[in-house]
């Protein structure tokens, strides 16, 4: 049996008697457990079932599996698989078959890449894109309707903002939604942007959004059903073997079944039930969920608290510095998110909170100790999701909760260029705050929150340990006393991150009884300088012992 990762990788099948044959011994350069008992080791073997053997040196685990498949990956080191502790699967898939706005830095480019997208679709068809972000503009302020409505007076159009907390509608969107959005009202938890005489100008925040969205015409099961397929594929291609996929409905979680039972699950998937909806009943219902397969299981809810710094809608304890009378947005009221958490705790499920302001992590915080009660010092790993902008006084309170934070280091390096005009100088200081949450005792697991940001797990790394943007600025880092070294980044996307998934026994380092999920890079994350990290070279992903992507070769 023979398999190819590159030209440069060698595979030899020894001799071997019959009962080793379903044994395979992989070698490499080195291979970096995260187990502290063996933390670097030359060769692992596993069984045909995906399960790790042993470790160990060649000459040991060649002579305990004399007729063992050689898996040899020359001068590759290989790691851990890694998993994204907050990612959203659809939402990528979604962002390769609409437009893509990632990276546009005016509205002429904006209304470039639409009309492209347009030549691509039906007359009257909806034209949807995601990724603006007008603090990336010269003008850094929200768009209008009207900037849409010269190029697009009659096709409805509806663009997704980078953090998937804001959206712009041009007129003729605005025109298929069911009620008046004319006046002063607002929905609860959002807010429609309106001209001086009460006119909506097509910017919809937070859960206004739902209002346009409930317009638009529901995809097919066919077409949603291969978001998930795309995505999970660009996923495994980084070198992903598990995200925790933040907040899904539950005809979602039936989709990834139907994947799953048909053995299309290339990676690990722990979703999570989004907000006190059916799929929170089902569990409640039903128990925890988990599939034969071993890649798909629900066991936690994603709540909100608040909204995004970037749209202005993460809620603060005092006033935006940028904005004097805003102190953001609750998404979901104190008494919904008291009783969301407590059917959560009455029926054994995980809770994951979305929370970035201040005010909105700290109300995060009073409702988890209110619903816990006596058990908030028990193993009940629940968490918050981002966790971007604390209060000195709580910072320490995650860790003295058990509570998990739940991180995306690519979060600082994209806000960096703004966050502190949104926040002021003193606030800053407990903001993306990763040494102070880990040197606390706080459980720091890693991911990016793709489709916000990328999926790439190398930018996360690098992110994580230079605070610095793709060009190395600032120079040193910003704010570098929040830095984590190159080890605990590594730790974060592997063993925190299974930690945070109740997994830690299964996955996230590599250790015997453990699960064979790993990753082939031609260079050593450990070694190599900190601007390598961006462009380490993903060889393979291997999930259960078997590839589910090898790098094309060169």
């Amino acid at each position: 049996m023979m398999r190819t990762l590159a030209p440069a990788v060698l595979l030899a099948l020894a001799a071997a008697p019959a009962f080793a044959a379903d044994v395979t011994v992989l070698t490499a350069r080195r291979i970096h457990t995260m187990d502290a008992a063996r933390p670097q080791v030359e060769a692992m073997a596993f069984d045909a079932e995906g399960k790790v053997l042993a470790l160990g040196n060649v000459r040991e685990l060649l002579a305990q599996h004399p007729g063992a498949t050689r898996l040899d990956v020359g001068n590759a080191t290989v790691v851990p698989g890694l998993i994204d502790a907050h990612g959203h699967m659809s939402g990528l898939g979604w962002g390769m078959l609409t437009a893509d706005l990632v990276g546009t830095t005016s509205k002429a480019g904006i209304l470039a890449r639409l009309r492209d997208k347009a030549r691509t679709l039906k007359p009257g068809e909806w034209l949807i894109g995601r990724g603006w972000d007008q603090n990336d503009w010269p003008e850094q302020a929200f768009p209008t309707a009207a900037d849409l409505d010269a190029a697009f007076p009659d096709r409805p159009v509806w663009l997704s903002r980078v953090d998937g907390h804001a959206g712009w509608a041009n007129s003729a969107a605005m025109r298929a939604v069911a009620r008046d959005l004319s006046g002063d009202w607002q929905p609860d938890g959002g807010s429609i942007r309106r001209d001086a005489t009460g006119k909506p100008t097509g910017i919809f925040v937070d859960n206004a959004m739902a209002l346009v969205e409930s317009a638009r015409p529901a995809a097919d099961e066919a077409t949603a059903e291969q978001a998930l397929v795309l995505g999970m594929r660009e996923a495994v291609a980084h070198g992903l073997t598990g995200v925790h996929d933040a907040g899904i409905p539950l005809e979602e979680l039936q989709r990834y079944q139907r994947l799953a039972d048909r053995g299309q699950v290339p990676l690990r998937i722990y979703a999570m039930a989004d907000g006190n909806s059916a799929a929170l009943e089902s569990l409640c219902a039903h128990g925890l969920y988990r599939h034969p397969s071993g890649r798909l299981q629900m066991r936690a809810v994603k709540l909100y608290a608040d909204g995004a710094l970037g749209s202005r809608g993460a809620a603060l304890l005092s006033d935006y510095s940028d904005d004097h009378g805003n102190r953001g947005l609750l998404v979901m009221s104190p008494e919904e998110l008291a009783a969301a958490a407590d059917k959560a705790h009455r029926c054994g499920v995980q809770v994951a909170t979305h929370a970035i302001g201040d005010r909105g992590n700290r109300i995060a915080l009073d409702t988890y100790a209110k619903a816990l009660g006596a058990d908030v010092a028990g193993d009940h790993r629940w968490r918050i999701e981002h966790a971007q902008i604390l209060a000195p006084e709580d910072l320490p309170r995650l860790a003295a909760m058990h509570v998990i934070a739940s991180m995306q280091p690519t979060h600082a390096t994209s806000d960096m260029p703004w966050a502190e005009q949104r926040v002021g100088a003193r606030r800053i200081v407990g903001a993306y705050a990763w040494r102070q949450l880990r040197d606390a005792g706080t459980h720091l697991a890693l991911g990016s929150d793709f489709p916000v940001e990328s999926v790439d797990p190398r930018l996360g790394l690098y992110a994580a340990v230079t605070r610095s943007d793709a060009r190395g600025l600032p120079a040193g880092g910003w704010y570098p006393d929040e830095k984590l070294t190159a080890f605990e980044a590594l730790r974060g996307f592997t063993l925190e991150a299974a930690y945070a998934g109740f997994a830690e026994n299964e996955v996230g380092s590599l250790a015997p009884g453990k699960r064979a999920d790993f990753v082939v890079l031609a260079e050593d994350p450990l070694a190599v300088p900190e601007a390598a990290l961006r462009t380490l070279t993903v060889r393979a992903t291997y999930v259960d012992g078997k590839p589910v992507y090898e790098a094309p070769a060169r």
